[in-house]
């Protein structure tokens, strides 16, 4: 421990901590922008690129970055001179004068960081003048929109992209004046490795990344008198959409989301959950299958277009591994254009599917060629949890004050196993309730796995299943999964299932959610709104759903049979690795 004096305040810290570390154990704020510290995920940005955290420490001439610098024994620090705070405004109003002024319609306008800090230091005008810098805008892909533009050089995304998630598109280019962030030889994203997962634009403090908006094409739909457009919705949006309308996180509001979505118009309000438990009849099917018949193991979850992503770039010679069930949101689009269709006497070119999701990925997903049937994608348009914010509000919805409405049926029913699907670790224990039921022909009484539960990078357990081991693993992350699957690769650890999500916590940290700043318990109180909600349900094993029963016995047939292949699976590509 060492002692320091922060504004004439006297305060013991661990050696190593940095100035900035020192003063938030004194509760004293000092104003940060380039630096974000996730430690639950391993991620510190310390760039010290913006300078905006400059402090006065005793016996130097210069300022000093307290994000960066660290405390010694006997440091006086002053955060509040008129020379820190006159040099902090000074960096903004230079950050400013080189960066578009379009607040007013950009698209973090009132959730901007530079916008924010800019009214925290009273900065009301721009003082520096000069050369502008102009970038084209990247909308090449159908995820992220890159807008250098609005780059203030923070290296967030950096760090993330290669650091935590190891994709390693971006980079610093250039020097001086003509540094930016972008990806290697000036490629569009659509042309590299970038998974879209989202986690850059999630902690970018401006909008210089931001998700491909459909609102206007899903209002397009809707004004359309010759479409019936259903809409789906994930289970992790309903305890991230309150946090838009000022409601705390992890606030479980299914009701009104539902009847907020009957407001704005759509003809049925489904649930994603009921294609969740779908999803477990066929990737519980193929796991005991694989088990049973000697098939390849470990069997790897497939939920997660940004894994999906990521190992077909980065683990191509394993293409064999992940199990071939389409995403949830992607079953339910092709039970919809198919078997409610057909209930609803509509011609499947009629139908217009909407996925809610919290994830930008999924975007991406919608669109890959191989996820339709007989020439009709399975979803058409997906929307992030932030775009049905801004579609309540556009509709004038008082999103508060709404009563609570139901699903529609019959895709609206489901259990407790698919709304955990949400939350990391989710997708496997509802895998496992099933699983254990169908292996042994016994009632699984305590269907909660708390070891793959919780927020820790990665997660292994072991499940006696007839006198047999079955040893599972869960990772959330795309560095945890290199480093699992590099293992696997070099036989150095063995599973029989592996559940893996690309982003921290799972889907309820997806790069579609409303923007957290930072704050991980934000995601840790979303996974407890995710068990709350399981608990709450009656059922909670997905082959107990009788609306899945029902459609197994109307339209698919068996479980992991013909039809359900046909309807239900999918292959993966093997993808240049840049």
């Amino acid at each position: 421990m060492v002692n320091v004096i922060i504004n004439g305040k006297e305060i013991q810290v661990p050696a190593g901590s940095t100035i900035l570390e020192a003063a938030n154990m004194l509760n004293i704020k000092i104003p940060t922008l380039c630096h974000l510290d996730l430690h639950d995920i391993k991620m510190v940005n310390k760039a010290a690129s913006c300078r905006v955290c400059v402090v006065e420490v005793e016996g130097r001439n210069t300022l000093a970055p307290a994000c960066a610098t660290p405390v010694f024994e006997g440091m006086k620090i002053k955060t509040d001179t008129k020379k820190s705070v006159k040099a902090r405004r000074t960096v903004v109003e230079l950050l400013l004068s080189d960066h578009p002024k379009d607040c007013l319609i950009c698209e973090r306008n009132t959730n901007c960081d530079l916008q924010t800090l800019a009214a925290d230091l009273g900065v009301r005008q721009i003082k520096f003048e000069g050369e502008m810098s102009e970038y084209p805008i990247d909308k090449s892909s159908h995820s992220i929109v890159r807008n250098m533009d609005k780059c203030i050089l923070c290296r967030r995304c950096e760090t993330m992209c290669n650091e935590v998630q190891t994709v390693n598109v971006l980079s610093g280019v250039g020097r001086g004046f003509e540094t930016v962030v972008g990806a290697a030889f000036d490629l569009p994203m659509h042309e590299t490795n970038c998974t879209f997962c989202g986690q850059c634009l999630s902690v970018c403090p401006t909008a210089a990344l931001t998700e491909v908006n459909n609102v206007s094409k899903v209002w397009d739909a809707l004004n359309d008198e010759d479409k019936v457009v259903v809409v789906q919705t994930a289970p992790a949006v309903r305890v991230a959409l309150g946090e838009e309308f000022g409601m705390d996180p992890g606030s479980v509001v299914t009701g009104k989301m539902v009847a907020s979505l009957k407001n704005i118009g759509f003809d049925k309000v489904f649930d994603t959950d009921f294609a969740a438990d779908l999803t477990i009849m066929e990737e519980a099917s193929e796991f005991v299958h694989r088990l049973e018949h000697g098939g390849k193991l470990p069997i790897l979850t497939s939920c997660c277009p940004g894994w999906v992503k990521f190992f077909e770039h980065q683990f191509s010679d394993m293409l064999d591994i992940p199990s071939s069930c389409k995403s949830p949101h992607e079953m339910f689009g092709a039970v919809a254009k198919t078997y409610l269709a057909q209930k609803m006497d509509i011609d499947p070119e009629k139908m217009v599917v909407i996925s809610v999701m919290p994830c930008v990925a999924k975007k991406y997903e919608a669109a890959r060629p191989e996820l339709g049937h007989g020439g009709t994608k399975d979803v058409d348009l997906v929307i992030t949890t932030r775009e049905l914010a801004q579609m309540i509000r556009e509709a004038g919805i008082d999103f508060n004050t709404l009563e609570n409405q139901d699903f529609d049926n019959p895709l609206g029913e489901s259990t407790g196993a698919s709304v955990i699907f949400g939350a990391t670790g989710g997708v496997i224990e509802a895998a496992l309730r099933t699983a254990y039921e169908w292996l042994t022909k016994e009632t699984l009484e305590n269907v909660e796995f708390e070891a793959l539960r919780g927020i820790e990078g990665t997660k292994e357990a072991t499940v006696n299943i007839n006198g047999q081991d079955i040893k599972i693993a869960v990772t959330h992350g795309l560095g945890n999964a290199r480093a699992l699957l590099e293992k696997i690769r070099a036989g150095e650890a063995e599973y029989h299932a592996i559940e893996i999500m690309a982003c921290p916590g799972g889907c309820i940290g997806g790069g579609g959610q409303p923007y957290h700043h930072g704050n991980l318990d934000i995601l840790k109180k979303r996974i407890e709104g995710i068990y709350s909600e399981d608990r709450s349900k009656t059922l909670r094993k997905s082959h107990e759903n009788p609306m899945i029963k029902k459609l197994y016995e109307e339209y698919l047939g068996e479980p992991y049979g013909e039809k359900a292949h046909e309807l239900l699976h999918t292959h993966y590509v093997a993808r240049q690795k840049m």
